[in-house]
């Protein structure tokens, strides 16, 4: 799979994702820091990208109304660069059994100590 890390969380999780033989890239190391959401979208949908982001209000309404998207990894809380290679590496371990999260989101939380996984269809299948 190929990701693309939101300039919102670690650059540290490029690695985490390459580590595990994934292509991953990071929004502010290629250049594109300060883009527009809607950017953004445009760059992950041209090149097949998995977003990866914790700006879950924002994509979760673009992501909506796109017919096809590769994925969407939302890391919910606003956490140190420490946690977020834990909760992307859990993110991770769920796509290696889940495979490519065509049409998807997966929302990855902390509650307590404890890693949730939530995943869904988005757009919504009617």
């Amino acid at each position: 799979m190929k990701f693309l890390i939101d300039e919102c969380l670690s650059p540290d999780l490029v690695l985490v994702a390459q580590q595990v033989g994934h292509e991953a890239h990071h929004l502010v190391r290629i250049g594109k820091a300060g883009w527009k959401d809607w950017n953004v979208l445009r760059y992950v949908a041209d090149g097949d990208f998995v977003l990866v982001t914790n700006n879950a209000s924002d994509f979760r309404r673009l992501y909506a109304v796109q017919p096809l998207h590769a994925g969407l990894v939302i890391i919910i809380p606003n956490v140190g660069r420490v946690v977020q290679r834990q909760l992307f590496k859990a993110a991770l371990d769920q796509l290696a059994e889940l495979g490519e999260p065509v049409n998807q989101v997966l929302e990855i939380d902390l509650v307590g100590d404890e890693v949730t996984i939530g995943v869904y269809d988005l757009p919504v299948e009617t």
